[in-house]
């Protein structure tokens, strides 16, 4: 069909004679038939609408960011369990975008945070690479295996492992003076450790300071404040790969990334002070309290994907 003019109309788009002759948007329309003869009325449709970028989404973006740099210099972890359900509970952020976004903030948090913790020598820096290079490829191993596993059974399993490692933090108090003392047989276990890590980061999206901080401690014997330093050193270059991923993907807000990581930054450097003056009981519990938020996390996802079956 053709206009008066002679010009083509959209496929969709209807024609009333006598209307005023409005080139519809190009996204698509909705017409108003109410009253013939009257102008299309067209409305642009998008699958997702971006999020506001007003002052809400400014003032969501630095509170989000505020919070976890103060967890993650608290616990060596990187805070994506904060960050992104907050960003898609709030501001609606798809959930692969708020994942993208939120390993992206992880870069210059985990920075800080290396730099607050070698301060008082407390970064274990070739183990960190050798777990990063584990992480690294584990990764990969576990994106392909992602379609192959049960996700349900997987995050049951691995709320099992935390209820386990929950239980040990109130038992096992590593000394503050331990060190972590690199041999053939730990640097074996490192990578392992780091293989693993990387393969539960692809199957179920989970920062690596879940695992590593408490295994660290644990299975290594470090102090609570190195495995926690270390542990966010090895988050940087494993964030960097992903994030270089994402931005391909187109994956990442970059705005929203800034604003997370600079304001992250700006409490990061308080969590890590404040987990020097805490008790090494008190630093388990707080983090055996946090693990129970993770895992109250992952048990509702579980049923949650249990139930859409």
């Amino acid at each position: 069909m053709t206009t008066p003019g002679g010009e083509a109309f959209p496929p969709g788009v209807v024609f009333f004679p006598g209307a005023s002759r409005s080139r519809p948007p190009k996204h698509g329309c909705r017409v108003d038939a109410a009253q013939p003869g009257a102008a299309i009325e067209a409305r642009r449709m998008t699958s997702s609408p971006e999020p506001r970028r007003g002052t809400r989404f400014v003032i969501t973006c630095i509170g989000v960011g505020l919070l976890a740099g103060l967890l993650s210099g608290l616990f060596g972890v990187g805070g994506g369990t904060v960050i992104v359900p907050l960003l898609v509970l709030i501001l609606r952020f798809d959930q692969r975008l708020a994942a993208g976004t939120s390993l992206a903030a992880i870069v210059p948090t985990a920075s800080v945070g290396v730099i607050s913790y070698a301060v008082h020598g407390s970064v274990a820096w070739i183990p960190a690479i050798i777990l990063a290079v584990g992480a690294v490829i584990g990764a990969q191993i576990g994106t392909w295996l992602l379609p192959k596993v049960s996700q349900t059974a997987l995050r049951w399993a691995f709320v099992a492992f935390l209820v386990v490692v929950i239980a040990s933090l109130f038992f096992i108090i590593p000394s503050r003076d331990a060190e972590l003392e690199l041999t053939w047989l730990s640097g074996a276990g490192l990578a392992v450790l780091g293989v693993i890590t990387g393969i539960l980061a692809g199957l179920l999206g989970v920062g690596g300071g879940i695992i590593v901080v408490p295994a660290l401690m644990l299975l290594f014997g470090t102090s609570d404040l190195i495995a926690k330093g270390t542990s966010l050193l090895m988050m940087i270059p494993t964030a960097i790969s992903g994030t270089v991923g994402n931005l391909r993907r187109k994956n990442v807000d970059l705005r929203a990334a800034a604003m997370i990581g600079l304001a992250a930054c700006t409490t990061t450097a308080l969590g890590a002070w404040i987990a020097t003056l805490v008790d090494p009981f008190v630093g388990n519990v707080l983090f055996a309290a946090f693990l129970v938020f993770i895992s109250v996390q992952m048990a509702m996802k579980a049923i949650r994907g249990r139930h859409q079956r």
